[in-house]
């Protein structure tokens, strides 16, 4: 009979151990078998967005990574199919989708236990498992050396266990609406706009909606991320000059192990930025800014911030040392007017942490957007802003990475298309998102490309705005 690895759970902790006392049936059939499955679960999604976040994020203009044994070829952007960071991401995705599969099909039903609100977390995290596949990878197999499915595939698979999480969470619940927006996440990313508003205007009941994923230091799952942009000594990550102000979102006070912050799936705010996104696509610009100016003083303004000492923070990590520590001033790109408030002198005092989301975009900006173009480039300047630090810029980019040579050496679906990284033509290399030049002089910095002015002259392209036909 074949044994089982058996999560062992304590809190939010959890070890894999081979135990040869327990099989399967004996597992299953235990009382409680579901709230402890759904406890590794929890915690595999943990593990999950560790890779996803810090990977896509240095892949990004988001982040640079300054000193850290993580990829030194993301940031350029180089994806091959035999990086280890390729196949480290496919792998806890593949996990994920795994565990929740087999929680469905034999653990739950074997727990007399178990409660519709278990199967809801394991359809939810089944159907998260299938949108990173479909946001993230050119394609990947939907089972184990399975065929390869490609991205549209893994996001109908998506939708569809979303609406069987919905349908079992109770009726206007917080996780019944993050399951929801989650939906109108997977049609967004399909380009269907119309589902997409749909099930987005369902979310905002909640204008406060916020899910995460939760991190224990304690037991040894700490948030990465946070290691990096604040937790470790040598400031692994640095932020684009740009999001400077916005960074670090993820923080400890006293001792790291017992304050890892969680990192969030699904929030409010893509509610309304899906609907702004499609009436700018449909070049309804006036009902696009009224939807941006709500999103500004209806949602984001109510995401806590904390006041917070960040002066350890010098930006030392060592490939560059010319990142700006002080309060200058910084230029999009060299068109751009010089621009306060983005870069922060993190030696004068406490600085202001945004929590959830925060951004730089005003009300006085959207009434001056008198373009779809004007209000798409603002749009997607917010959608950086409010998502950094949570893995989503990678796929605004249109960025997606390769199925890894460990498939391919395994699963004789795999072709050769399969383990290309798409990287549109319009992405500049070699570091170019990331650079910057800083005038001691005059006090600027002065970013080499804005990429939110690339992605809109690019407007057409098929790995972009999934709205714009």
């Amino acid at each position: 009979m074949k044994r089982l690895f058996i999560f062992l759970l304590l809190g939010a902790s959890a070890c894999n151990v081979l135990n040869p006392n327990i099989t399967d049936d004996v597992y299953v059939s235990n009382s409680g078998a579901a709230s402890s499955w759904v406890n590794g679960v929890n915690r595999q999604l943990a593990l999950t967005m560790n890779q996803v976040v810090v990977s896509s994020e240095l892949v990004s203009d988001n982040y640079y990574n300054n000193r850290t044994q993580s990829s030194k070829v993301f940031d350029i952007p180089q994806i091959d199919y035999f990086d280890t960071d390729v196949n480290n991401m496919q792998t806890q995705i593949a996990i994920l989708r795994t565990m929740a599969e087999y929680g469905l099909s034999t653990v739950l039903p074997g727990d007399v236990t178990s409660k519709a609100a278990d199967s809801a977390v394991m359809y939810y995290s089944l159907g998260y498992a299938h949108i990173l596949s479909g946001e993230l990878f050119v394609g990947l197999p939907g089972s184990e050396k399975g065929p390869v499915l490609t991205p549209a595939e893994h996001l109908n698979l998506a939708i569809a266990s979303l609406n069987s999480a919905i349908t079992m969470s109770a009726a206007g619940s917080t996780d019944q609406m993050a399951y929801t927006l989650l939906k109108a996440r997977a049609f967004y990313d399909l380009g269907n706009a119309d589902s997409a508003v749909a099930w987005a205007k369902k979310a905002m009941n909640i204008p406060t909606l916020l899910k995460q994923v939760k991190y224990d230091g304690t037991n040894g799952v700490t948030n990465d991320m946070q290691t990096y942009v604040f937790s470790s000594t040598y400031n692994e990550f640095a932020p684009s000059p740009k999001l400077d102000f916005l960074d670090p979102k993820y923080y400890h006070t006293g001792l790291a192990t017992s304050d890892q912050k969680p990192v969030t799936i699904v929030k409010a705010e893509e509610a309304w930025l899906i609907v702004a996104e499609a009436a700018i696509s449909a070049n309804d610009l006036s009902t696009a800014r009224t939807t941006l100016k709500e999103l500004l003083g209806g949602v984001i303004v109510n995401r806590p911030t904390v006041s917070l000492d960040d002066s350890k923070e010098t930006r030392n990590g060592g490939n560059r040392t010319d990142y700006p520590v002080t309060a200058e001033l910084v230029k999009f790109d060299a068109n751009d007017a010089a621009r306060s408030g983005y870069i922060l002198n993190r030696q004068a005092g406490n600085i202001t942490a945004y929590t959830v989301s925060g951004t730089g975009v005003t009300a006085t900006d959207m009434d001056r957007a008198t373009t779809q173009d004007d209000l798409l480039y603002l749009l997607y300047r917010m959608r950086q802003e409010i998502f950094i630090a949570e893995g989503r810029r990678m796929a605004d980019l249109g960025i997606k990475f390769p199925v890894s040579q460990t498939e391919q050496l395994n699963n004789t679906y795999v072709k050769d298309a399969d383990i290309v990284a798409q990287i549109p033509s319009f992405i500049p290399l070699a570091r170019g998102m990331d650079d910057f030049t800083n005038d001691k002089t005059t006090g600027v910095v002065t970013m080499k490309y804005d990429m939110n002015k690339v992605l809109v002259a690019n407007k057409t392209s098929p790995y972009i705005f999934p709205f714009i036909k």
